[in-house]
């Protein structure tokens, strides 16, 4: 791989000129993080080390063919570049000076990663909010975060404007921005063909737009969580002055481990500035892709605003007048839960959805916002007199034990399944729905017709490929 010069000598100039060969020449490592709510006998054949800054963090001797693999296909684990993974340890460490849930924004979420990452790392009863701008980015958003089955989150798509129009309703914000893409060099020929100093200076407007409309966003006393996957000082270091000189933020302190290789805030002459936090990951100094964070924090108190907003609460839709066409709710609805009563239900249409009722509020001001894709779970959709259970439902950590009689399934015939093909189940099935599990573990829905059965996986998810 040949690097521009021009990147070289930005490089040498933060001192960091022999991590030109290490982009150059090292092959990018796979990595992958479990999920703590899922089964723990998840990982892939061929570990070789934990990540230092994520205990749920592995990396693999080499890559396998992870659409073959039903236990990703079932969110027990999640594909994520090592250094990415210090959002985690990052939203850790702040979660260990609170036991309150917190309500989280995730501005440029896709794919995915970082998003699940904070879930495992926030107080129980925490809130999340994933958008991204893309469309078809923000589809991919979407099935990452329904495979993790955390039931309260909200995914958006939209322009990050959006939510400074909703004033400073969130405690945590995490703007991990569109960047010149310089610390994945490595394992994106793309970067390297489009990078110039023309993109750099396209992206850092783009960023300070960004941070500016999020900072509308966060409550006093909140924090945002600034990052790029890029090493240049316009868009790492100047941003942050730009959100503690310009917009008044603080910078906050997350301890590191030394032995992880992490390089601290860099001034223009490549020297240690220690008048801000900031944590560098640079191929050759630490193990994974080009990474950049930084912590600021909000002045004030969360109380200067209030905890409570004021926003009307989602309502179940029934027929009748005054009403649209959504259908009434079948009492079986609730009973597909764990702990249903903690749950607002409620039909849109034909789809019936739950959502944490604590967090209703804040769900009803971002539908007024900005457009939501997907909200808690879908507990299924009506047809006729059934109420058909979703993939979602399936998904998640809510999902009751013994709702649905159970098969479990072999490799082939998951494998099978999630191509779209439906299993020929074994003699006795229940009619009805049928819960396929793989390992133990929630793989999809099928209905037993009793001579068939009638797959229920989403079109849009099933495996393309044939072979391994």
């Amino acid at each position: 791989m040949t690097l521009p010069a021009e990147f070289i000598d930005m490089l040498d100039s933060l001192g960091l000129g022999d991590a030109a060969g290490a982009i150059s020449s090292h092959e990018p490592e796979v990595s992958v993080r479990l999920n703590r709510a899922k089964p723990a006998d998840s990982l892939p054949a061929g570990t070789s080390g934990v990540v230092g800054w994520c205990p749920d963090g592995h990396y693999l001797k080499e890559r396998p063919s992870f659409t073959m693999d039903p236990r990703w296909h079932q969110g027990r684990y999640y594909v994520q570049e090592g250094a990415s993974m210090f959002h985690g340890h990052v939203v850790r460490s702040l979660s260990a000076m609170t036991t309150r849930p917190l309500a989280v924004l995730d501005a440029c979420a896709s794919p995915g990663g970082k998003t699940t990452a904070i879930i495992d790392a926030l107080p129980a009863g925490s809130v999340v909010v994933a958008n991204e701008y893309v469309p078809s980015r923000a589809a991919i958003l979407r099935e990452n975060v329904i495979k993790w089955g955390y039931p309260a989150t909200i995914v958006t798509r939209g322009d990050t404007a959006r939510f400074a129009d909703m004033g400073p309703v969130f405690d945590l914000i995490i703007s991990d921005v569109p960047c010149s893409g310089e610390g994945m060099m490595r394992k994106d020929s793309e970067a390297v063909a489009q990078w110039s100093r023309g993109l750099v200076e396209e992206c850092t407007a783009r960023q300070r737009e960004i941070v500016d409309n999020l900072w509308e966003a966060l409550r006093p006393g909140g924090v945002m969580i600034y990052s790029t996957c890029t090493f240049n000082r316009s868009e790492d270091e100047m941003m942050v002055h730009h959100l503690i000189d310009d917009l008044g933020g603080e910078s906050v302190e997350i301890p590191v481990d030394e032995s992880w290789g992490i390089i601290g805030a860099l001034d223009d002459k490549g020297r240690i500035d220690p008048s801000i936090h900031c944590y560098r990951f640079v191929p050759g100094h630490t193990r994974g892709e080009g990474l950049f964070v930084s912590v600021i924090r909000k002045p004030g108190e969360p109380g200067d605003t209030g905890r409570h907003i004021s926003a009307p609460k989602v309502k179940s839709k029934g027929k009748g007048k005054g009403k649209d066409k959504s259908l009434p709710i079948p009492p079986v609805a609730s009973s597909w839960l764990e702990n249903s009563s903690g749950y607002s239900i409620y039909a849109t249409d034909d789809r019936v959805n739950a959502f944490p009722v604590e967090h209703i509020p804040l769900l009803s001001l971002v539908r007024q916002h900005i457009d939501v894709i997907h909200e808690g779970i879908v507990i299924g959709n009506i047809k006729g007199r059934d109420l058909v259970p979703s993939q979602s439902l399936v998904m998640s950590r809510a999902l009751a034990s013994g709702a649905f009689p159970e098969v479990e399934v072999d490799l082939d015939t998951a494998l099978r399944y999630l191509r779209g093909e439906s299993p020929v189940l074994p003699d006795g099935s229940p009619r009805g729905f049928v819960l396929l599990t793989f390992t133990g573990s929630p793989l999809g829905m099928v209905k037993n017709l009793g001579n068939r059965s009638n797959s229920l996986y989403p079109t849009s998810w099933r495996i393309r490929k044939s072979t391994v």
